[in-house]
């Protein structure tokens, strides 16, 4: 919620939306949204949604560091619960036109799993549960270790190893 601020008070002026005329237009109280803007209140995630289509952005815009320049790598907390171990951190984002698909994987120690490149504009989103995956894209690997993330197109040569002696376990992203 760091950012929410910023960028709804910035995307409201670029569209030249009043915060009255935002108000209307999603839904939410004009109260709340002077108090975001002023970054005085905590939104539900749906209400976020509601404001990210009244602006006609992604909610991505809304809760990404504006200073980063990756549109695909946020790590942004976007909610909190009453607990300090209540939260919901977005990692990352990628385009969508058509399908996502969610693939849990596992790769035993030495399995190797090489695939075909895929049509331009799929991408995948690979978390890493447990183990080291060692990703290949178009010939060039890279380690990732448990709870580590990371987004890439699939429009290329690219594969899994699991080179270390221990289990690899990781949730793969489909979208297209």
């Amino acid at each position: 919620m760091t950012h929410v601020s910023e960028n709804l008070r910035n995307l409201r002026l670029a569209a030249g939306i009043s915060q009255s005329g935002l108000a209307k237009a999603s839904g939410i109280s004009r109260r709340m949204i002077v108090s975001l803007e002023g970054g005085d209140a905590n939104i539900s995630l749906s209400s976020l949604d509601k404001l990210a289509a009244a602006l006609d952005v992604s909610f991505v815009d809304l809760v990404r560091d504006p200073t980063r320049t990756s549109r695909t790598d946020i790590n942004q907390v976007t909610w909190r619960g009453q607990s300090a171990d209540s939260e919901a951190v977005l990692l990352c984002s990628a385009p969508a036109s058509s399908e996502t698909q969610m693939w849990l994987w596992a790769l035993a120690p030495g399995e190797t799993y090489t695939a075909e490149p895929d049509p331009q504009g799929w991408h995948e989103m690979v978390f890493v549960i447990d183990g080291t995956l060692r990703l290949e894209l178009s010939g060039v690997a890279h380690d990732y270790v448990a709870g580590s993330y990371v987004v890439y197109s699939t429009a290329q040569a690219y594969s899994y190893a699991n080179p270390h002696e221990r289990t690899l376990r990781f949730i793969r992203n489909l979208v297209t």
